[in-house]
């Protein structure tokens, strides 16, 4: 028995070594600096977020990473709009005005609540692998695994876009609005342009040498070959072309003739670094509506989107596991308090590498993973007062015999969240991505192209035993974006998720512990220093009360990493009337009415 722990234990200390030397990394850090002001509303809301309060409204609310984006969900919800048609403008603009993160060419993660119904839903809007793709996809002519960024910049990386066909299926079931009237603001700023942000410009000017690789690309974001200056009135012809096309007709504009077209000639001709997206793999491409993960947690139930998301599973069991340990007691500055969530969310880890790929495709113990006895034992764990020297994935209860080994996938920050809820009651809570800072690199008609399939492990076995995560044709890669809604006796009292890589799992925990057990409201939940452990060493957000932490949690055992930690938390409240919360290390803000 100990033979084996210690095997199970190097393979989780293998694949979590690789991603923190990958973590060294950090494509989307933050930049510093607030969008453009264009409304007193917008500089009220930028104003609250400086002085760590939330934002109020009684109707209705949006909180996302963009001003402009925000004010343009807002003002569909004014005009008697839905979440869902917010959402469908909010996601629009923020493919243009923050596109590094998300956009047109990558995909999205959805959970709803449906206030006619009163019942809650997710949308999986994931990437598809393409049905021409091989176990060695990712692996050099010798065997050997691509570096990172050697598998990133280029066509070999890119999924088949889902975040179209998202919001259309949004749109069809729950939009009360014309569906070409949602792309209006998208259109008018990308046709007169709008101001280059900080963050964008900060972005831009570190990443030039890989923007460079690509002629679209780089006539975009590098004119005459330098970096877009912060305050550069930017406009985007052929990404307003785009959302015309999609006004006029529809996902089928986007799926088929010639956009998708030029999407597959860009990933296939790409002569560094070809792919293999076709015509096919778009024109089939659909969204999948699946079952809510639930856990509960403080007499809330914390629900999100499962498989292929880890994130639902991976806070649930961290939230599981702490469930029977009084952190309200302990309070938020006290170190044992983080050493009880760095243990769990240890534990949850080890358990999400092992087990969690996309169930379509392999076999997965969902909700064993999240039951109730299962997490009491494991949370039995953590009753030391030191870090648990060892870890390892548990045995949750399944009808099938499991014999996976770790995953080896390297997941970096980038990423957005938007949170809204409209007038009828409605919640929508969704995470959206290209993967990593500027995805591919790939930029065809005015929007890049995501790199989501190094989301795949690199490696299809260790050791000769299969790995969950291992790419495969029209398998969806593992994702940690958790959206997430927390229900107190059916009804949502709390929309929240953020970017962040797989240090998502941790903000999203962390905040919600904020806001349920610390007291705090929604605008010092996502505000608060940030402290993660995912594979034994805990990460301290620098230059923040955070690190009055590091003494006792080394003499506590743990190895304390203190660096930049720069989540992009996005979160409503609902109450008595809405209270809104936008992280401060990023351009976002709450706003409604």
């Amino acid at each position: 028995m100990r033979f084996c722990l210690t095997v199970a234990f190097s393979m989780f200390a293998s694949a979590a070594m690789a991603q923190q030397a990958a973590d060294a990394v950090q494509p989307e850090s933050g930049t510093g600096g607030d969008a453009v002001v264009t409304s007193q509303a917008v500089a009220d809301a930028l104003a609250a977020k400086a002085d760590g309060v939330p934002v109020e409204a009684e109707g209705y609310m949006v909180a996302a990473a963009n001003p402009l984006a925000v004010q343009a969900g807002v003002d569909v919800l004014a005009a008697g709009g839905t979440a869902a048609d917010a959402l469908v403008a909010v996601q629009t603009v923020l493919g243009l005005v923050e596109p590094q993160s998300s956009g047109l060419g990558g995909g999205a993660f959805l959970v709803w609540y449906d206030a006619a119904t009163q019942s809650l839903t997710t949308l999986d809007g994931r990437e598809t692998a393409p049905l021409a793709v091989t176990p060695t996809l990712f692996l050099n002519e010798d065997g050997s695994r691509m570096g990172f960024f050697d598998a990133v910049v280029g066509g070999r990386s890119v999924g088949t876009p889902g975040t179209p066909a998202l919001l259309a299926e949004v749109h069809a079931r729950w939009g009360n609005q014309p569906w070409a009237t949602l792309f209006e603001p998208g259109i008018e700023l990308a046709s007169t342009g709008f101001e280059v942000s900080p963050r964008l410009a900060g972005l831009i000017e570190r990443d030039a040498e890989r923007l460079a690789v690509f002629p679209a690309t780089a006539d975009y974001f590098l004119p005459d070959g330098v970096p877009l200056a912060i305050g550069t009135t930017l406009q985007n012809p052929d990404y307003a072309a785009t959302l015309g096309a999609l006004a006029v007709g529809g996902t089928d504009a986007f799926y088929t003739g010639q956009i998708a077209q030029d999407i597959t000639e860009t990933v296939q001709e790409f002569s560094a670094n070809p792919g293999v997206l076709s015509e096919l793999d778009l024109a089939i491409y659909q969204v999948k509506e699946r079952a809510p993960v639930c856990a509960t947690y403080r007499a809330h139930d914390v629900c999100g989107m499962g498989p292929p998301s880890s994130g639902a599973l991976t806070i649930g069991q961290i939230l599981g596991m702490l469930d029977a340990y009084d952190l309200a007691a302990l309070g938020a500055e006290n170190p044992d308090s983080w050493r009880l969530i760095g243990d769990a969310s240890r534990l949850a880890f080890a358990d999400r590498g092992r087990y969690m790929a996309d169930s379509d495709f392999v076999p997965m113990p969902t909700a064993g993973l999240v039951d109730p006895a299962y997490l009491a034992q494991r949370g039995a764990l953590l009753g030391g007062a030191e870090a648990l020297e060892e870890i390892a994935p548990g045995t949750p209860a399944f009808d099938h015999s499991l014999n996976w080994a770790d995953d080896q996938s390297i997941e970096l920050p980038s990423t957005s969240h938007i949170s809204i809820v409209d007038s009828f009651g409605n919640v929508a809570s969704m995470t959206t991505t290209i993967e990593n800072a500027f995805g591919s690199r790939l930029m065809v008609h005015g929007f890049l192209l995501n790199n989501e399939l190094t989301d795949f492990s690199f490696a299809t076995h260790n050791d000769g035993v299969p790995i969950a995560n291992a790419i495969a044709p029209g398998k969806r890669p593992r994702s940690s974006m958790a959206p997430t809604i927390v229900m107190k006796d059916g009804a949502p009292v709390l929309a929240i998720g953020s970017p962040g890589g797989s240090r998502i799992i941790g903000y999203t925990a962390q905040a919600i512990i904020g806001y349920l057990d610390w007291g705090m409201d929604v605008q010092q939940a996502v505000s608060m220093p940030h402290a993660v452990n995912r594979f034994g060493t805990f990460d301290v957000e620098e230059e923040t009360a955070a690190t009055d932490l590091v003494p006792a949690l080394e003499a506590m055992g743990y190895e304390v990493n203190v660096r930049g930690l720069n989540s992009g938390l996005h979160a409503i409240a609902i109450g008595d009337g809405l209270q809104g919360g936008a992280d401060p290390r990023r351009e976002g803000i709450a706003l409604g009415e």
